[in-house]
């Protein structure tokens, strides 16, 4: 019997669908043992009957002030005072930009080992990730000592909400001090209405929308899909659109149900940041782009003519 530890997150006082998805993978790794989840955050235990109903038996709160805007040292200091309490024989954190900056950290000031971006995970426990801007795909095991994971979002389902299930849940006591860093105001710029990070649709330009005004038609797609509209770095540079949207490997990594690609060519770059998307559709002018080598399909066209079409359409059947 296993005691899993997840680390659930919430932005603009939402709690993030990753968060639950990493309490289903805490619920294979436990192999019927005890899984608790962490808020940080004032305000933030209102998720706790949200967690218990998918699977967390214990959410311990820590409402210390100083965790109301994410900041390195403080979630390290809290996370880590957590882990020394409750003793977990693994840690979940979702592979965010809160997960991909907190779990090296706290994994190094404890001696742990890390796997990084888990796509899939089954019993050993084995861990699928991928390698080599997603070119191929790699399994890892822990030989022996705590495990600490990050996953990636969108991957591993999460689980049906159980209302029957509720949460113990424990305040929890957390000292922060000596901290390098103060978070007095955030400004942030998001691609629309729908997380692009997990997104379950996603409708992307490249440099083939031409200019900023060209993301317009985009944009009234993605109204009547719900989806978020992202970018290539092609269009970042050009400053058709704020880097805030740009999805590859130097930007967010998404794994969404629909990738809709309008105007990208398909630079490795990109593909690195979006090819393990389930349906993959690309608009493109030239039928020699790269991008026609990993969609599903294909439509050899001028955007600002296919886009329009599609959002119309769409518009008939879905509102």
């Amino acid at each position: 019997m296993k005691k899993v530890l997840v680390l659930a997150e919430t932005r603009d006082g939402q709690l993030r669908n990753v968060s639950l998805e990493a309490l289903a993978a805490a619920q294979v790794l436990a192999e019927g043992g005890e899984v608790v989840a962490a808020l940080f955050g004032p305000d933030s235990g209102a998720h706790a009957a949200t967690l218990g109903h998918h699977g967390a038996g214990t959410v311990y709160v820590a409402d210390h002030a100083a965790l109301a805007q994410y900041t390195p040292d403080a979630y390290v200091q809290a996370l880590k005072q957590l882990i020394d309490h409750v003793s977990p024989d693994a840690v979940v954190l979702g592979h965010t930009a809160i997960g991909r900056d907190v779990a090296p950290r706290v994994a190094a000031r404890l001696g742990y080992g890390l796997i990084s971006d888990v796509t899939a995970l089954e019993p050993g426990p084995v861990f699928t990730r991928p390698i080599y801007a997603g070119k191929a795909f790699q399994k890892r095991k822990f030989s022996d000592g705590m495990i600490m994971i990050t996953i990636r979002p969108n991957n591993i389902p999460a689980a049906a909400a159980d209302t029957g299930k509720t949460a113990t849940v424990v305040p929890f006591d957390v000292e922060i001090k000596d901290l390098r860093s103060i978070v007095k105001e955030v400004v942030r710029k998001t691609s629309g209405k729908v997380d692009l990070s997990e997104a379950k649709i996603i409708v992307s330009g490249g440099r083939g929308v031409k200019s900023a005004d060209g993301f317009k038609p985009l944009y009234e797609l993605a109204e009547v899909l719900g989806a978020a509209v992202g970018a290539s770095r092609g269009a970042c540079d050009a400053d058709y659109c704020d880097y805030s949207m740009q999805i590859g490997q130097t930007g967010k990594v998404v794994t969404p149900d629909l990738y809709i690609a309008c105007g990208i060519s398909g630079a490795i770059q990109h593909l690195a940041g979006m090819s393990n998307s389930k349906v993959i559709v690309a608009i493109n002018k030239d039928p020699e782009a790269p991008i026609f080598q990993v969609a599903d399909y294909g439509i050899v066209g001028d955007l600002f003519e296919v886009v329009p079409l599609l959002t119309a359409e769409f518009k008939k059947v879905l509102v």
